[in-house]
């Protein structure tokens, strides 16, 4: 991981737009600061796209499809994409693929069985607005749990055929092959005509993240960023950004947006 000051200005010019994770690389202790929304804000009145890809869940991405200052945003891990259209005022909402039919009986079953086996975790506050998956919190509403902890709740959810990534705050499971990458990808190329599967269209995206489960986007473009608190999960990254920011969180992507931003000036 190179410092952010290394990403070179005639790269910066190239970029079209930023892909970004909320949890902890936009957000700063639970909140969002008025500085990283005003950071959205500015990159996208600078013409550049702007689109989280989160493991939040359809409630929550519903509204920021909406009401915040971005082009869609990809949540559950993948699951879905959704694109606000302000002239037709339509919500397009686009899943990865076809539910298994008994999936919520399945998730619940896990669901029981993690609680019950790991003392400490509980579902995610947010996961009654969830549309596809199964989110376990191991430390956004409770006492941090240990790594071994976090570990045994993915070595379960494997075990029941599910897949997990760990983020900041939860672990993530769900029944299907998608995740952030492989949706992202699809998204692009759907929506806004960008195939990032050739080398020169995937260097004019940007990545900001921070966990274990943004590893796929990490490895994918090559003008990756991790927020300075990637360095929290250095040794349980598959793969590492290209770059990391001095700030941590919020001011992190803050940081990442005025680098952009300066880059285009020049």
């Amino acid at each position: 991981m190179r410092p952010l000051a290394q990403f070179l200005n005639e790269s910066k010019q190239r970029v079209r737009g930023v892909l970004t994770d909320i949890d902890d690389t936009l957000t700063t202790s639970g909140r969002l600061t008025a500085a990283a929304y005003a950071a959205l804000e500015r990159l996208q009145g600078a013409g550049l796209k702007v689109i989280p890809v989160t493991g939040r869940p359809a409630g929550w991405c519903d509204h920021i499809a909406r009401m915040w200052p971005v082009d869609a945003v990809v949540g559950e891990n993948g699951a879905f994409w959704m694109r606000h259209d302000a002239a037709t005022r339509k919500l397009r909402t686009v899943f990865a693929g076809a539910a298994p039919a008994d999936r919520q009986a399945r998730l619940d079953a896990v669901a029981h069985e993690i609680l019950a086996a790991v003392p400490g975790c509980a579902l995610a506050s947010d996961q009654f607005c969830r549309a596809a998956d199964l989110a376990i919190d191991y430390c956004e509403d409770v006492a941090p749990l240990p790594p071994a902890a976090v570990d045994e709740i993915v070595r379960r959810m494997a075990a029941a055929g599910m897949r997990a990534k760990v983020s900041s705050i939860h672990v993530n499971g769900w029944f299907g092959d998608h995740d952030k990458l492989s949706t992202t990808k699809r998204m692009l190329r759907e929506e806004f005509g960008a195939a990032v599967d050739l080398p020169e269209e995937r260097s004019r995206w940007v990545f900001v993240g921070d966990s274990p489960n943004d590893a796929p986007m990490f490895g994918f473009f090559e003008n990756s960023a991790g927020v300075a608190n990637v360095l929290d999960f250095a040794d349980r990254l598959a793969a590492q950004p290209a770059y990391v920011t001095q700030a941590r969180a919020g001011a992190g992507f803050v940081e990442v947006a005025e680098a952009l931003l300066a880059g285009r000036k020049g």
